[in-house]
């Protein structure tokens, strides 16, 4: 089960640990603060499309069928996701895109939605 990085509020509710007490056949899985399990679900899904339904042309009483079927070839010789870089990797090009905007800032003056506008002023 993918939670939210351990420690959060919600991991640590008595509600929460009072099911994980009873159901000590799953185990959590905590993910680190500003990351996302659900890449790996969104991947899932990129896949799906790009090999399957993007250039298909499926029945809609078919499509659920195709999907299954799709489905079933690709477990049958399953890839695990790889990431294309490591964490060093990805820690070191974070650090230079900070690196790189410290200091920047967002310029609001041609911001038509800011509050400082009046009816009408647009910027030039």
């Amino acid at each position: 089960m993918a939670w939210p990085e351990t420690g959060s509020s919600c991991s640590e509710t008595p509600m929460v640990n009072a099911w994980r007490a009873k159901h000590p056949r799953f185990h959590m899985h905590f993910t680190p603060a500003g990351s996302s399990w659900l890449n790996q679900v969104e991947r899932w899904f990129e896949i799906l499309t790009g090999h399957l339904l993007r250039r298909g042309v499926h029945k809609s009483a078919a499509l659920d069928k195709d999907i299954v079927v799709w489905i079933e070839q690709r477990n049958a010789d399953p890839k695990p996701f790889v990431w294309p870089k490591t964490a060093e990797e990805i820690l070191e090009s974070l650090a230079q895109y900070l690196e790189r905007i410290a200091g920047a800032t967002h310029s609001s003056c041609n911001d038509p939605w800011n509050p400082s506008f009046g009816p009408g002023e647009l910027a030039a």
